[in-house]
């Protein structure tokens, strides 16, 4: 095996676990040798961070193992970024994602912007406590063609009908597809409010949304 083929199967094998640091001094290593930030996105970290997806929704792994690995995955990422945009290659997709108004959580938020980074698009986390108009203005601002918000709390699931609402009357409900999440929220009260559909976890965040805007059937 070559030194590129041990460091790409170390790169996988690290992400899964969670190993932060690994994962990093490899990234590093990776580049110094000379191999290509998109050889080592997508031929390590894309598999592993899809595989921790497969295990999470299988029962194996559970939400503590699912933050490690993206936290892992997000060091390389820091790294890789730059230089992929360097090179000129076009993300698949770009995603707004927000926790609504009245609500500070964002760990499910953090974990659904690492996993959609890792799947190829540009995020834009506007935060939590996000009122409608930042929403309003951050469509104008990036074109997305999603837009992720979080509730956490019964109390603040009620926003995700006024940032509808409000995107409504702004003219720009055609330009986005909504998805809505967190812990409360299900997809019946997503077909309520009219959202274009509802992800129980990051890994259907990712499948849902490039299902939404016509990457996959």
């Amino acid at each position: 095996m070559s030194r590129e083929e041990e460091i790409l199967d170390g790169l996988y094998n690290y992400t899964l676990d969670g190993e932060d640091e690994p994962v990093v001094e490899l990234t590093n290593e990776a580049l110094s040798i000379g191999m290509e930030p998109l050889t080592i996105l997508f031929d390590a970290l894309i598999p592993s961070l899809e595989e921790v997806g497969r295990l999470f929704e299988i029962g194996e792994y559970f939400v503590p193992e699912m933050l490690v690995a993206a936290n892992a995955m997000s060091g390389a990422m820091t790294i890789l970024k730059p230089l992929i945009a360097e090179t000129g290659a076009k993300p698949i997709g770009t995603f707004v994602m927000g926790t609504v108004k009245g609500d500070i959580h964002d760990i499910g938020k953090n974990l659904c912007n690492v996993m959609l980074e890792g799947a190829g698009f540009e995020v834009h986390d506007l935060g939590v406590n996000v009122p409608p108009e930042r929403f309003i203005e951050a469509i104008r601002e990036f074109k997305p063609e999603a837009v992720g918000m979080s509730a956490f709390l019964t109390t603040t699931m009620p926003m995700c009908r006024v940032n509808i609402e409000a995107i409504k009357e702004a003219g720009l409900r055609d330009q986005v597809k909504i998805l809505i999440g967190g812990a409360p929220v299900t997809q019946e009260y997503a077909d309520e409010v009219g959202a274009d559909g509802w992800a129980p976890d990051a890994s259907a965040t990712v499948r849902l949304t490039k299902r939404l805007i016509g990457l996959t059937e």
